[in-house]
């Protein structure tokens, strides 16, 4: 297990990080993947805001995302969709990162270097209509990036509402996934509900509300555990980013206008390998929720991280990196305490 963050402390991944850069010889693959965003300019589609972010971390993964074009449809109808490519070309399974409700990949920004020290050939996508792409369908946008670029079975990562994106893409495409990683999966929300019938004035005003500095700062102070309040601030604007943008708040409202994610009725369907990784202080998802899912799945197995909230990939990188390694090499996540049915 991890020991907490130190008050005011970066996470404790910087230890792993700094370690590979200065023992890696002869500038091998892995070696490239961690340095690989460290110098450059950062992406002219990204907010102008991305200057004033502190987290090393988040400022290195930043410089990485690109924008590649997905066909939706018609031919001419491309969707400049934005990611993290790797650096690595693994004969494993590449491993699929989504991330949480209006969010971004910026989010792996503490796993995602781990991973590739791992060897594990690792994508940090945006979901379609969050982060830094434009709009359209999620889930058939999830399917066309991977016809497109990955092109192999892939063991899928989704955090939170991202583990609902993760069980609905599976479902309907299950040739494209082999194993599933649901991290403090929100799997029981039944969408959007009421949210889905406001009227578009409400609609957009209480999409203002979501963007704003003191909301997302509670959020943040409910998803991490141990943490200075100038780390939360830091990472509250990292978490922002991408409500900068111009289509962001049309985005959002059409996702509550849809309904959103219910995928209560989908669960028994997944036939896929799962780990379900939990945060053993997670505030937000109800940790008997975690433990139905884990009931409910026909094939999965169940890993808990100490002293951690809901965004374990976050503030226990190097817990979460080892677990989805485990998973994804050998099926056996090598740390963490493993919950029987």
């Amino acid at each position: 297990m991890m020991m907490p963050l130190n008050l005011g402390s970066l996470p404790t991944s910087v230890g792993v990080v700094m370690e590979v850069k200065m023992n890696s010889k002869g500038g091998s693959d892995r070696h490239k993947a961690l340095v690989a965003g460290s110098g450059g300019e950062f992406p002219s589609f990204l907010p102008k805001e991305v200057e004033k972010i502190k987290d090393p971390f988040a400022r290195s993964l930043a410089k990485r995302i690109q924008r590649l074009p997905v066909q939706m449809g018609f031919p001419e109808k491309c969707i400049m969709s934005s990611c993290i490519k790797p650096v690595i070309q693994s004969k494993h399974s590449p491993v699929v990162l989504l991330h949480c409700f209006d969010s971004s990949c910026l989010e792996w920004r503490c796993s995602y270097p781990l991973l590739e020290e791992a060897g594990l050939e690792a994508w940090a996508v945006d979901v379609l209509g969050w982060g830094f792409s434009d709009l359209a369908s999620k889930r058939y946008h999830l399917y066309q990036l991977w016809k497109s670029y990955i092109k192999r079975p892939m063991i899928l990562v989704g955090p939170s509402l991202g583990a609902s994106v993760a069980m609905d893409f599976t479902v309907n495409y299950p040739e494209a996934v082999e194993k599933l990683i649901l991290i403090n999966p929100n799997a029981y929300a039944e969408g959007t509900r009421r949210l889905a019938k406001l009227p578009p004035v409400i609609a957009y005003a209480g999409v203002s509300l979501l963007k704003s500095i003191p909301l997302r700062l509670y959020a943040n102070a409910l998803a991490f555990n141990g943490t200075s309040f100038h780390t939360i601030l830091d990472w509250t604007n990292v978490g922002r980013l991408h409500c900068m943008l111009p289509w962001w708040k049309d985005a959002t409202v059409s996702f509550m206008s849809s309904g959103g994610y219910n995928v209560g009725s989908l669960i028994k369907q997944v036939k896929q390998r799962t780990l379900i990784i939990c945060g053993e202080n997670d505030q937000i998802v109800n940790y008997k929720l975690a433990v139905k899912l884990h009931c409910e799945l026909p094939n999965a197995i169940m890993r808990q991280v100490a002293d951690s909230g809901h965004l374990p990939h976050v503030d226990k990188p190097n817990c979460v990196a080892n677990l989805i390694a485990g998973f994804a090499l050998c099926d056996q996540p090598s740390k963490g305490l493993l919950i029987k049915k």
